[in-house]
């Protein structure tokens, strides 16, 4: 490390990597899965996510335009990356809490499952994607390029698209409910979307 700027280096995959062992944990003990989302609609929420995560963890490469700077040099925007990265990590990490044993990586129905409506759930109707995003584009301005902050548009999108197969389903698992919900809580960003 040449600087305590460069701190983030270490600081946000760190952060990372402890979200991704705390979420693989959590996973332990969730619901029986009654219904599943085919392969096809699989495949379109996850693809933009893995061409995503892949632009936002490739270090240096042919990357043409999408390896320029985009965030002025400094210590200021890794800082405040660090802050948000953890930020957003713990908000996707309450909403994944408050979700209990419903939780799935896959658009699923779990057997007696439940409409969660505490927590962050209170706000908005995907609080992990609205968690993952803000640690995305924290991640990004932290890194500073074109290629991390397109990586994490890119992952927004898997989340966009997923999102409507998961309402679609709640609709139909929870017919008058989930509407009654859909009209007091924004999908991502309250006030926003």
């Amino acid at each position: 490390m040449t600087s305590i700027a460069d701190l983030w280096r270490v600081l946000i995959p760190g952060l990372w990597l402890l979200w991704i062992i705390g979420w693989s944990l959590a996973a332990i003990g969730t619901k029986r899965t009654q219904w599943r989302e085919s392969r096809r609609q699989a495949v379109y929420n996850r693809l933009p996510v893995v061409l995503g995560m892949f632009l936002m963890m490739v270090p240096r490469g042919p990357l043409g335009i999408l390896a320029w700077r985009v965030v002025p040099n400094g210590f200021e925007a890794p800082l405040w990356g660090v802050v948000l990265t953890a930020a957003g990590l713990l908000f996707a990490g309450w909403a994944r809490w408050h979700l209990g044993g419903n939780w799935s990586g896959a658009v699923t129905v779990k057997r007696n499952h439940t409409l969660i409506r505490s927590g962050p759930y209170r706000w908005v109707r995907h609080p992990i994607y609205t968690g993952m995003t803000a640690a995305l584009f924290a991640t990004a301005l932290a890194v500073g390029t074109a290629r991390a902050f397109v990586g994490a548009a890119l992952i927004l999108v898997g989340f966009v698209v997923k999102l409507q197969v998961e309402e679609a389903r709640m609709r139909g698992t929870f017919p008058a409910e989930y509407d009654d919900y859909c009209r007091h809580t924004a999908r991502l960003i309250p006030g926003v979307y």
